[in-house]
């Protein structure tokens, strides 16, 4: 049986948070062009603090695993497949600018 401190688990946990920032990294990477700001926070469980200079709304995104791959989350209601990350920019945009 695996203990959390065994090298396999701790791999395993290493390799989830790379692909975790990775992910949240490629989405940082889309908000300027579409006039947002975002800010990585938490260092062992990154989460992205995304907001509008003008509006000042704000949401938090999460990068999370799923049964084909990683999922975008934000509130409100936000759920979106990672592998689009200019996309879900997209999305957050029109949310924080307060456009339908």
């Amino acid at each position: 049986m695996l203990k959390a401190n065994d090298r396999e688990v701790t791999d395993v946990t290493t390799a989830f948070a790379r692909r975790r920032l990775a992910h949240l990294e490629s989405l940082t990477a889309e908000l300027p062009g579409r006039g947002l700001a975002g800010r990585m926070l938490g260092a062992g469980a990154p989460v992205l603090w995304v907001w509008h200079p003008d509006t000042g709304r704000q949401t938090i995104v999460f990068a999370c695993p799923a049964g084909d791959g990683w999922l975008f989350l934000w509130s409100p209601d936000g759920q979106e497949s990672a592998e689009d990350p200019g996309h879900v920019a997209d999305l957050i945009g029109k949310l924080l600018n307060g456009t339908p």
